[in-house]
């Protein structure tokens, strides 16, 4: 059995009732959004996010999810549907999971009114169930995540990064959206501020985690679903490169932040790159950083009484950690 097969043991009902509610959501009377809906469902992910908020709300509710955790999972993946169709279009990006995606073959214009569809969706979900709290999370979520996209475009201009500046980017553009899901399955089963604030920072660890370890794949020689080198041809400021700069003597240091400048389309030059970066312990620094974080989530996760649900989500955090695309 897979892993994550494993890991959704615990809530693969849940998960079933969830996927057809799901779908049933994203429906339109307006045949061609249908049809790209359809698209986007049959090359749908792991749907991890979703897992959080069961997993969590299992966790801490003895076993239980109701009404409003499989609300607060059909919220939180429609506005992640909806952020990822709107990354391509920033980014150029005309493949997603090995498949063409929404903009590739629709275009930019339809593909903005999908996403902005999709996150509409979202907020009237919870609005007419009265899911004030939940949107306020999700609401506070998309802000903290347009912040850092523009926060990093600022950053990356000038190539003088900082360590704490990095994770202040993360922090907003990926790890608020798994810290999200784990605050909104807490909340959908309880009210105990304490505790969903603990599993809050829980979820933005494992967000911390999840991009650090995003960010060694730039670095890999494998076949691991991503081109290597893909976010230094794209000019992206990743923690082995940060630490790389910062550590270097100026000579080198000139050569790195020129090189990504003037000649980051050159493949013998990303080569180059990526040597120095491993060479001068950038790859292991991330390695070792990642390590850090895993260790002060586990000491979060294991302040919560033992079951299934808390074996799960350590699991899934190994599964970040360990996974290969």
């Amino acid at each position: 059995m897979k892993v994550i097969e494993i890991i959704k043991k615990p809530i693969k009902e849940e998960m079933g009732v969830f996927e057809k509610k799901f779908k049933d959501s994203m429906m339109s009377e307006i045949s061609l959004l249908n049809r790209i809906t359809f698209f986007i469902l049959k090359r749908k992910g792991k749907q991890i996010r979703p897992m959080f908020v069961f997993l969590v709300a299992k966790m801490l509710g003895n076993g239980k999810v109701n009404d409003r955790s499989y609300r607060g999972a059909a919220l939180v993946e429609l506005i992640h549907t909806a952020t990822l169709v709107h990354d391509d279009i920033v980014d150029d990006s005309y493949k997603r999971r090995g498949f063409f995606s929404v903009n590739a073959l629709w275009k930019n214009k339809i593909a903005v009114l999908v996403g902005d569809y999709f996150f509409s969706k979202g907020l009237l979900l919870s609005v007419e169930n009265k899911d004030f709290d939940l949107l306020k999370i999700i609401s506070t979520t998309v802000k903290k995540m347009s912040e850092g996209e523009l926060l990093q475009i600022e950053k990356s201009r000038d190539f003088e990064i900082t360590e704490k500046i990095y994770y202040s980017i993360i922090k907003k553009k990926t790890a608020v959206l798994i810290a999200s899901c784990c605050s909104i399955g807490a909340t959908s089963i309880m009210s105990n501020q304490k505790d969903i604030d603990k599993i809050y920072k829980f979820g933005e660890l494992l967000g911390l985690i999840f991009q650090i370890k995003d960010d060694l794949f730039d670095y890999s020689d494998k076949i691991i679903g991503k081109p290597t080198g893909i976010d230094l041809k794209e000019k992206k400021i990743t923690l082995p490169l940060i630490y790389t700069i910062n550590n270097i003597n100026n000579k080198d240091k000139r050569w790195l932040i020129k090189s990504i400048k003037n000649h980051n389309k050159e493949i013998k030059i990303i080569n180059k790159i990526i040597k120095k970066v491993i060479d001068f312990g950038g790859l292991e620094f991330s390695i070792n950083k990642m390590n850090f974080f895993k260790e002060k989530a586990l000491k979060i996760l294991h302040s919560f009484p033992e079951n299934k649900y808390r074996d799960s989500l350590q699991l899934l955090l190994n599964y970040i950690i360990e996974r290969k695309i």
